[in-house]
């Protein structure tokens, strides 16, 4: 494993279960190293990308292909594992286990997807990655919540900071799913009931998988599991998937 393709928070070399995060647009892995604090029997790992986070001076990636390829070449994820994706994060992660799937190496015992519709339903909004640096700005401050209006002042952190944005979203913005037979690994699905994401996309993950999928719609909008009830909800269904891994 390359360090830098993934941060914890806290090594659990004998946990029950790994945990690998793989953030939204334009985030870093921190929010879900944290979440180690409150999940003792799972080692969580931060998948940190070209351009985020401690990265930031590194290109970052503009497509979902060298993205994919990249990760899958220099992650060794460590059996028992599981897969969890926010948003764009998501569908990451369906695809490098599909490409794990196709280089014959160990899939995770569990794909956990959230806010983002199948992937055969492909980009949900109109592409915005080319937009002026003001109006890619607008945008981000009204889609993730505010705070980015500030960041703006600030030109040096602005530098360090928008440039992940705009590669992540061409790369969610360009993103075509390619039709492969379902994974064999189950799958659970959450979702903010305020969110603009229509619930039967959401339970359409199904059709990528053989091994069950179960759809959980939780309060809140696209950041539903950043305040309860949907992050206790997230985090008690992960404690007790790594309760289930020990027992195996």
């Amino acid at each position: 494993m390359t360090p830098k393709w993934t941060v914890r928070r806290l090594p659990r070399p004998d946990a029950a279960l790994r945990l690998y995060a793989f953030p939204h647009s334009g985030g870093s892995p921190g929010e879900f190293v944290r979440w180690a604090d409150e999940l003792p029997d799972v080692e969580v790992l931060g998948v940190q990308l070209p351009g985020h986070g401690s990265r930031f001076a590194e290109e970052p990636l503009t497509s979902m292909a060298e993205l994919v390829a990249a990760v899958v070449e220099h992650v060794d994820f460590r059996p028992p594992f599981a897969f969890f994706g926010h948003s764009l994060g998501a569908l990451v992660a369906h695809e490098v286990a599909l490409e794990l799937r196709e280089r014959g190496r160990p899939l995770p015992d569990l794909l956990v997807v959230s806010a983002i519709p199948a992937p055969h339903h492909g980009p949900r909004r109109e592409a915005v990655h080319h937009l002026p640096e003001e109006e890619l700005i607008s945008f981000i401050d009204g889609s993730y919540g505010g705070g980015m209006a500030q960041v703006a002042g600030d030109r040096d952190l602005l530098a360090m900071v928008l440039p992940a944005y705009r590669a992540d979203f061409e790369v969610y913005e360009t993103y075509r799913y390619s039709p492969r037979p379902p994974l064999d690994v189950p799958l659970r699905v959450f979702g903010g009931r305020d969110d603009d994401i229509a619930e039967d996309r959401l339970a359409d993950w199904a059709r990528h998988t053989t091994a069950g999928c179960e759809l959980t719609v939780l309060p809140g909008g696209h950041f539903y599991l950043r305040d309860a009830p949907g992050r206790e909800e997230v985090l008690s269904f992960l404690r007790t998937s790594a309760s289930r891994a020990a027992t195996r």
